[in-house]
């Protein structure tokens, strides 16, 4: 279960009362520590309360007749690992595989981030990225990479005839990105075009962005009886 509860959380927004100071924050219902203001050390007031709903479910109602999958090919972060299963929760992935060095849920830092993820999306621990990939092939699944790389394709230009049948996204190393056993297994290699100096996003990040935009293709190449149909 995630720390959030079905009915939800209620909140409150304190503010000082010193003039000079104004630092205003949020916190939940019936926590005493905000009287005290954290900037100045003065005393705060209640000046807005609200509430957060619970777990919504899920929007897409009409589920693909294809399977997505995630392979983590050693990815060393357990705060990345951890945002990467919330993401896959949050998309409706089938399974996450988690290779090499990457940390698995028995991290403290992968739940922190999980969020109770960790427990609602179904994931397989594998020594070897390579491995996985050729079984997950032999299943019939197809290996889409997420890489920057000479050959890549921009996601954002990615036809959508080219998602029908089962795809396994797969996301590679902070450094190094996908070991090249891996990569070559792949049927595509895409890419998320920058427009400022960095080269990439953060691999989790990055790994949001195509998950959802791979979801939201497969819906749309349902509603309008494509091959996913």
């Amino acid at each position: 279960m995630s720390a959030m509860t079905e009915s939800g959380r209620s909140f409150v927004f304190r503010e000082c009362v010193h003039e000079n100071c104004r630092f205003r924050f949020p916190m939940l219902e019936g926590e005493s520590r905000g009287e005290e203001c954290p900037r100045c050390g003065g005393p705060t007031r209640v000046v807005a309360r609200g509430r957060q709903g619970g777990e919504q479910p899920m929007d897409w109602t009409d589920a693909p007749a294809h399977r997505m999958i995630v392979l983590v090919d050693n990815v060393r972060s357990t705060f990345n690992v951890g945002s990467i299963l919330r993401i896959a929760d949050g998309v409706g992935a089938e399974r996450v595989f988690l290779c090499g060095i990457t940390p698995t849920p028995g991290n403290a830092g992968v739940t922190k981030t999980a969020l109770g993820a960790q427990d609602s999306v179904c994931w397989v621990y594998y020594a070897n990225a390579v491995e996985a990939a050729a079984e997950l092939r032999a299943q019939g699944v197809a290996l889409w990479a997420l890489e920057n790389a000479p050959a890549s394709q921009s996601i954002l230009e990615w036809s959508l005839a080219s998602a029908s049948g089962d795809v396994a996204l797969v996301v590679g190393n902070e450094l190094t990105g996908i070991d090249p056993g891996v990569l070559e297994q792949c049927e595509h290699v895409l890419h998320i075009p920058m427009g400022g100096t960095k080269g990439s996003l953060n691999v989790a990040v990055a790994f949001g962005i195509a998950a959802y935009w791979l979801r939201g293709v497969r819906c749309r190449v349902i509603e309008e009886g494509g091959p996913c149909a």
